[in-house]
């Protein structure tokens, strides 16, 4: 689980070396600040688990810092990304982790490989390195991951889907053919596909209400943080 990028004359001017690295190009194309962090973040995910099992909880590690890192250099270029609160983001957020969690058992899942991600199985069972792989897990499904995915999937996807000048087109504007397709693509981007396209759809459908994407990343984060919650309080590893 935005608003138009706004112009920023001195911020990129005035960080020099590595953040320019990113920050030239971002600045340079709406379109590659939007996708590039999202395909970054899922390409660190893909090496998840190869080369090892601990390997799965170290890239996890390593992605979630590529994420805050990705999260920074892309601020001042996506002017949307921005956290909203209203009372409909909180209920969006809670009604979907209550959805995720009590629809689990009734509809057949796609399968990950390998076992489940469980660091007090990897790590042993209470040791500091499992709880600190599970506070980082948490934090970045809160924290990280919202800004990525909603900025991807609303911003730029459902817009583009809409029109190829996606920066046009009025994050509030419905349109049933990018709804639908940026739900679907949303949700089997998920083991749990079907919790993930009602997801997407909820996001969605939060953004075209307020106009704006900060309502859906605080959604977004709901969700997740609870879910994490439930997960670690339930030791339910399958969500994860």
């Amino acid at each position: 689980m935005h608003r138009e990028a706004r112009p920023v004359r001195n911020q990129s001017c005035a960080l020099p070396g590595k953040s320019m690295f990113l920050r030239k190009p971002f600045a340079a194309s709406p379109l590659l600040v939007r996708v590039a962090p999202f395909v970054i973040f899922l390409a660190l995910t893909f090496c998840q688990g190869q080369f090892g099992e601990a390997s799965r909880y170290w890239f996890y590690l390593a992605k979630t810092l590529a994420g805050v890192w990705l999260i920074w250099e892309m601020r001042p270029f996506v002017s949307e990304m921005r956290w909203a609160v209203s009372w409909e983001a909180i209920a969006v957020g809670v009604a979907v982790f209550v959805m995720w969690v009590g629809i689990d058992p009734f509809y057949p899942q796609m399968k990950p490989t390998g076992p489940a991600w469980n660091p007090n199985r990897q790590f042993g069972d209470g040791s500091p390195l499992a709880w600190g792989f599970m506070v980082m897990r948490v934090f970045g499904m809160a924290v990280v991951v919202p800004p990525l995915e909603e900025v991807f999937y609303r911003s730029f996807l459902y817009r583009y889907i809409v029109k190829a000048d996606f920066q046009s087109v009025s994050p509030g504007q419905f349109a049933w053919l990018p709804f639908l397709a940026t739900a679907a693509v949303f949700g089997f981007e998920h083991y749990q596909w079907l919790a993930g396209i009602f997801c997407g759809a909820a996001y969605q459908w939060l953004v075209i209400r307020k106009n704006r994407l900060g309502d859906a990343m605080t959604a977004h984060a709901i969700t997740n943080f609870l879910l994490g919650l439930w997960i670690v309080w339930r030791g339910a590893w399958q969500f994860w």
